[in-house]
């Protein structure tokens, strides 16, 4: 199990300028919907913008703390 403001946090740690915003969908901390606007993201692809996400949080899935992570990343309007 992880918490919210972890997941925040470590994103934040790489994507300094991030939006993020998390929501426990199986009340576990397991099951994550997460949203993370960045301008890092501008000019990448969906895949490398994701890539760059599960590598602020390679920790929490290789230990399984996050079982499933639902993701969407967009650069802000």
């Amino acid at each position: 199990m992880v918490f919210s403001e972890e997941v925040g946090l470590a994103i934040k740690r790489v994507l300094p300028d991030a939006l993020v915003t998390v929501e426990d969908l199986s009340g576990g901390g397991d099951h994550l919907q997460v949203s993370v606007v960045s301008k890092a993201f501008a000019g990448l692809s969906l895949i490398r913008q994701h890539q760059l996400v599960y590598g602020a949080l390679k920790d929490e899935l290789a230990s399984e703390a996050i079982h499933a992570l639902a993701l969407n990343t967009s650069t802000p309007d």
